[in-house]
């Protein structure tokens, strides 16, 4: 009948029914649940658009341009979610394996970035979306990292003592190697950015786990509310940045998304075969494969916002997130029912 208004709520609909089946479901199902909400998102950000007229025009009324305010906050909120689930044993651990530690440390800001320069560089895409790939490989690694060791049977405290350091670490080190690496495609001022990711990063990590020691341990309840809150947050920014940027993304979503497959794998399988060959064992190597494929990209879209290029550098952090959750996973159900052997 010539009326395509309704495909994108409709599809949004539908995601948003598998997302609760997967939430309350069981086995492989559950375990994808994080990957499945990321897609809704996306999903429901390619809906909330202003040519489709079966949304009720009050959303529509903020503007995109108000409704990136509230990207910062969303993410502070995260960070500091994640914040209350770390102590001061996920930083004293790197005295018990501070070799393993060290090389996915290393792993983290190396690897990645160097890949996202060379895909930045060989796709051909406008300056400041290519600068996105860069801007994802040399942001730390982010909760999911977590959540997936535990599903692959991996080194889980180990993959919390990375996430610790790497998030500690970002704000000194991601705007250096943005400055090196994609200084020529988008304009970086260096302090500035270190400023910002302070704020944003830094300073709710630290209020969290100040928050961890006086009030977390009182109210058990917590932990199972804040990795929901930080899920929902992830959600939002996800939502959002779809939204405001969907028509670029129209434009150039299939060959973003080979790019952040390309990204992501290399960044798994490299991860690996790096500390194979340093001598680590598989439990180790498969651990900070993942610390070093699955990046904080919530992190690298609030960046994106406040360099207020959320419509171009922000849409590759938002690709890239549902992206490397559906590797990760697979590779995770792949690990868990392969269990490590017993080494000599």
């Amino acid at each position: 009948m010539g009326n395509t208004s309704w495909i994108w709520p409709s599809l949004a609909g539908c995601f948003l029914s598998l997302s609760v089946a997967a939430s309350t479901g069981h086995g492989w199902l559950k375990d994808l649940a994080f990957t499945i909400w990321i897609a809704t998102g996306v999903v429901i950000g390619m809906a909330f658009h202003k040519s489709f007229v079966t949304f009720p025009p009050w959303f529509f009324g903020l503007g995109d341009r108000e409704l990136t305010v509230l990207f910062i906050p969303v993410l502070q909120i995260i960070m500091f979610a994640m914040g209350t689930t770390l102590s001061i044993a996920d930083f004293t651990r790197v005295f018990k394996m501070p070799t393993g530690v060290l090389i996915g440390l290393v792993c983290q800001f190396t690897i990645m970035p160097l890949i996202g320069f060379c895909l930045a560089n060989a796709f051909g895409l406008p300056p400041e979306i290519a600068a996105g790939l860069v801007l994802v490989g040399c942001s730390p690694s982010g909760l999911a990292s977590n959540v997936m060791a535990f599903i692959a049977k991996a080194n889980v405290a180990m993959s919390v003592t990375m996430t610790a350091f790497s998030t500690l670490l970002a704000p000194l080190l991601t705007p250096l190697l943005m400055s090196v690496l994609a200084g020529e495609l988008v304009e970086i001022d260096v302090p500035k950015m270190m400023w910002t990711m302070t704020k944003i990063v830094l300073l709710p990590v630290l209020a969290g786990l100040v928050f961890h020691h006086l009030i977390y341990h009182r109210l058990k309840w917590l932990e199972r509310v804040m990795p929901m809150v930080s899920m929902v947050g992830i959600l939002i920014m996800t939502v959002l940045t779809v939204a405001i940027g969907r028509d670029k993304l129209m434009q150039i979503g299939p060959l973003l998304i080979v790019a952040c497959v390309i990204h992501s794998t290399a960044g798994f399988g490299l991860g690996y075969f790096v500390c194979r060959l340093l001598g680590r064992d598989q439990l180790t190597c498969r651990t900070i494969a993942l610390e070093v494929g699955l990046q904080n990209s919530g992190m690298a879209a609030g960046l994106a916002k406040e360099l207020g290029k959320v419509a171009t550098l922000g849409l590759v952090p938002i690709v890239f997130g549902p992206v490397m959750n559906v590797i990760a996973s697979t590779l995770a159900n792949w690990w868990r029912t392969h269990p490590v052997k017993t080494e000599p």
